[in-house]
């Protein structure tokens, strides 16, 4: 028998805390490619973010359906609210690494005959290392690029819940991002592309974004658009009477617009931030609208 390998060990850690899936994607991870900029040596940054979504329509077999429940004067559809931590520490000028885990609850009445059905528990977890390929603040004429090998940990909610929030699958992601400031001042555009390989569902993912962003003073204005793609699995089935058939390999694809805006202070450099999401197109995905609020606070630290 061969030895086991330190990258066989964490597969088998990683498997090990996997199960089934039957879910939408939802990891925990930053805004407009901001992990690009690595927090200074020996500094730490927590991050705090509260966000939340609904969605009235679901696209499964190639077709927008309206899934809205009506009762007691209200309309229900596909309800989210979660929370996670984002810590950040810089081990040097060149490498950070990052921990996201939180919590969240979902719930809806359209696939239950009106009845609330819901899920909750611990978010899908992230962790990752990050290092810095090139930085504007050392030469103006590249690019602020960053390398991020990642992993996921699957969450605590119940994966046989369709549209799950997360895919509660064992993961790696290698990934790049990148932020540039050109033409007048305080005006960039910001790049973020991954891919996910989903180790307990075997449906993997790759995630692209882009946009521009506005900086003036210690604000900053945000707008992007984001894709999600699925290479493999199966498609929902959603009959006329609203039963459902939500495989466990699920092939999500969507696309959606970024917008948000944040804000620096001056002294402590505090950042306080909104953000939000519409998927606009898709295919077995629904159409959410997220919005949130975050705030990330900087510990110690100091330049080499």
């Amino acid at each position: 028998m061969k030895p086991l390998t330190l990258k066989s060990l964490l597969w088998l850690s990683l498997l090990a805390l996997a199960s089934t899936a039957q879910a939408s994607e939802n990891v925990p991870h930053s805004f407009y490619a901001q992990w690009a900029d690595l927090p200074l040596p020996r500094q730490f940054i927590a991050g705090f973010v509260y966000e939340e979504s609904e969605a009235y329509h679901v696209w499964a077999g190639g077709q927008s359906h309206n899934i809205t429940t009506h009762a007691a004067g209200e309309s229900y559809g596909i309800d989210i609210n979660q929370g996670y931590l984002m810590l950040q520490y810089g081990l040097t000028e060149r490498w950070a690494l990052d921990l996201n885990i939180g919590y969240t609850s979902m719930g809806w009445r359209t696939f239950s005959a009106g009845k609330i059905s819901s899920t909750s528990g611990l978010m899908d977890s992230s962790f990752g290392a990050r290092y810095s390929i090139f930085s504007e603040a050392t030469s103006s004429n590249l690019p602020t690029l960053t390398f991020r090998a990642g992993a996921i940990l699957p969450g605590s909610f119940d994966e046989n819940f369709p549209f799950a929030p997360g895919l509660r699958s064992a993961a790696i992601e290698p990934e790049l991002l990148a932020r540039k400031h050109f033409g007048w001042p305080g005006f960039g555009a910001y790049g973020d592309a991954l891919y996910r390989w989903n180790r307990t569902t075997g449906n993997d993912q790759y995630i692209v974004s882009f946009g521009l962003f506005q900086q003036i003073k210690g604000w900053e204005l945000d707008v992007g658009y984001r894709h999600l793609q699925t290479l493999s699995g199966s498609d929902i089935i959603l009959y006329p009477n609203n039963t459902i058939i939500y495989p466990r390999d699920t092939r999500e694809n969507n696309d959606a617009i970024d917008a948000g805006f944040s804000y620096t202070t001056s002294k402590r450099h505090f950042r306080y931030g909104f953000h939000s999401r519409t998927v606009v197109d898709g295919n077995n995905t629904d159409r959410k609208f997220w919005v949130g609020g975050s705030l990330e606070i900087p510990f110690g630290g100091k330049k080499e």
